[in-house]
């Protein structure tokens, strides 16, 4: 990948959280906005998100992550076009990266300094997100993600809606099995809302 991550296959571990994001502001940690008109945008952008990767934890002792990238082996504009299901794929950072350059120009976002991408540590324990504002862009972490009643909530939504519709056995199937596993490690986290 020109990008500077080399994909794992058959890596991810079972304990992955499923492809959705919804979680509570409080959540976030360590957000950077860098500006277009910086002139040096895009070393910046690639700085901060690797001083946030390394800070947050979303990095391994071996350089190794989560990465949401389309499922099967699509070009990043047949996967825009054809509306591909997105899944983790472990990667592992090289030494020579550009993850908002030469990434962002493929599967992790429109053009080069427009990243639009999620990571997530191998233990869950944090996702980090980059996404494309009108000033600028920027990447942020967001703690514990599987704690988080907002990605309980989506995930049983899409499991609702993707079998009213008897779509994506595989994914409803990966969703089932992690909530059942979630419910072992975040029980509190399961009761109904008292507001």
């Amino acid at each position: 990948m020109r990008a500077g991550l080399k994909v794992i296959p058959d890596a991810v571990p079972g304990s992955a959280i499923p492809r959705v994001l919804g979680y509570e502001r409080e959540r976030v940690f360590g957000f950077c906005l860098v500006e277009y008109e910086d002139p040096r945008f895009v070393e910046r952008l690639n700085k901060a998100w690797y001083d946030l990767a390394t800070s947050s934890g979303l990095i391994d002792e071996n350089r190794e992550f989560l990465l949401m990238l389309p499922r099967g082996t699509w070009t990043a504009a047949e996967a825009r076009r054809q509306r591909t299901m997105y899944v983790w794929h472990r990667v592992r950072l090289l030494e020579q990266w550009d993850i908002m350059g030469a990434g962002a120009a493929t599967f992790l976002g429109i053009h080069a300094g427009h990243p639009g991408f999620a990571m997530l540590a191998l233990d869950n324990s944090v996702w980090l997100l980059a996404d494309t504002y009108e000033a600028g862009a920027a990447v942020y972490a967001v703690r514990d993600p599987a704690g988080s009643p907002g990605v309980l909530r989506e995930l049983k939504w899409e499991l609702e809606w993707l079998a009213r519709k008897d779509q994506d056995r595989e994914f409803r199937r990966d969703v089932s099995l992690w909530l059942e596993s979630r419910q072992q490690h975040y029980p509190s986290h399961d009761r109904p809302d008292k507001s």
